[in-house]
Order: C-alpha cells, then sequence, then structure tokens
C-alpha cells in the first residue's frame, strides 16, 4: 500500500529519512497533483562503519533533534515535539514496503521521530532510523529514493498547542533522504496551509534542517 496519502495521527510526528555511503547520492521530491518535482545532488562521502558499529547504542533522541535550528533566514526551526518509537515498523509510521524491506535485512536498532516548525508556520518531520548494518541503510535509500512518489515514511498531524494545523491527505510535500554510517535520516516537509505549490521553495527551506540532524547524526556514528 502506497502513503501517497499520508497518514494524520496525534502526539507523534512526520519523519525523514536519512543514510550515510560514500558518494552516494540523496534525492529531493515532491508530488503535485499529477506531477513529481525532483533534484538531485550529491552527498558527502561517509566515513565506514567499524565491524563493532552494531554494538553501539543509537543517537540519544535529544542529541539528534535540539530545541532550535538555524533557519539560514535569520530565524530559528524550532522543535515542536520528538519521540523515539516502539519499532521501525510500526504500521502507522512506515508504509508496508518500507516495513518488509526493513525485515528484510538485519534489523533495526531504533527509530527517533520529530516535528519542526519555522517562523511561518510550515512543518518539518524528520526521522531517524538506525540499522544494524550499515549495507541495509544504502538499501533502503536507493529503493525509496526510486519510488519519489511512493510515501512510505507517514505525515503525523502535530500535537495539541503546537499552534500548527493539522493538514489534510492531500496536501502537498516534499520528502528527502541523506545517511549517515547505520543511520537513515529521512525528511519531509509542508507548507502552513498545505499548499501544493513552489516545491524547489520548500526543498530549499528543508535543506538547512536536514543537515544540521544529518551532521548530529553523523558525528555519533563516527564516535566523536
Amino acid at each position: 500500500m502506497s502513503m501517497t496519502n499520508k497518514r494524520k495521527l496525534p502526539l507523534i510526528l512526520q519523519l525523514l529519512v536519512g543514510l550515510a555511503v560514500a558518494g552516494v547520492v540523496f534525492f529531493v521530491l515532491a508530488k503535485a497533483g499529477g506531477e513529481t518535482v525532483a533534484s538531485r545532488q550529491e552527498a558527502a562521502p561517509a566515513p565506514e562503519a567499524a565491524p563493532s558499529a552494531s554494538d553501539r547504542p543509537v543517537i540519544p533522541l535529544a542529541d539528534a533533534f535540539p530545541e532550535k535550528v538555524p533557519d539560514g533566514r535569520g530565524g530559528n526551526f524550532t522543535k515542536v515535539g520528538a519521540v523515539t518509537l516502539k519499532s521501525c515498523t510500526e504500521p502507522d509510521s512506515v508504509g508496508p514496503a518500507l516495513a518488509n524491506m526493513i525485515d528484510a535485512g538485519k534489523g533495526c536498532l531504533g527509530e527517533h521521530v520529530a516535528l519542526y516548525k519555522d517562523g511561518q508556520n510550515n512543518q518539518f518531520n524528520l526521522a531517524v532510523f538506525t540499522m544494524r548494518d550499515p549495507q541495509d541503510t544504502v538499501t533502503l535509500v536507493m529503493r525509496l529514493g526510486g519510488n519519489p512518489t511512493d510515501y512510505q515514511v507517514g505525515a503525523q498531524a502535530p500535537p495539541p498547542g503546537s499552534g500548527l494545523k493539522t493538514l489534510p491527505p492531500d496536501s502537498g510535500m516534499v520528502q528527502a533522504f541523506t545517511g549517515q554510517g547505520r543511520s537513515m535520516v529521512v525528511g519531509l516537509a509542508q507548507w502552513a496551509d498545505g499548499g501544493t505549490r513552489d516545491y524547489q521553495a520548500l526543498v530549499g527551506r528543508l535543506d538547512p534542517l536536514l543537515k544540521d540532524v544529518s551532521n548530529r547524526v553523523a558525528r555519533h556514528e563516527q564516535g566523536s
């Protein structure tokens, strides 16, 4: 089942997926009416994970998602909430295709998700999946990136008191993938009103937040 019709659930948050592999590309994708817009960019080379990488704990939730992140426009992204999910394959958080891919690999150590807003109440969702085997991260990102209009990471409703609207399932959205070592990082972004317009501008707004979280995950994966 495709997750193009994005799920909306309280208290949990929209997700981002990331991966870390030398020379891998990361995709920035969006669906608009029957159209898809996509940009493609070379990701920075990532160091190979040590053989004992799977023995390391996942990045702490607070380390992955700081309270505020500069938005590159003179303001900040503000964290609305964050949570560690009970598993990486919860049906309300990932689609069945992604769940099957995770189950077919060597296992997932954990998934963190967070929701941020900017000064205009645009919504930015991140997810960090930490796999046991870095090669599984490569596989996941490449397969997800090959299906740009299939949203396998769920879009969740903002928690009460966040000041954000719960956007309808047909709202416009962009998704982006990066990665570091074992960890796959996915980013989703939506305009405050759920509009289906200016996708490349929305990609540009997502980029500073995605880079910040990806860099934090990278430092953890490198043991620094």
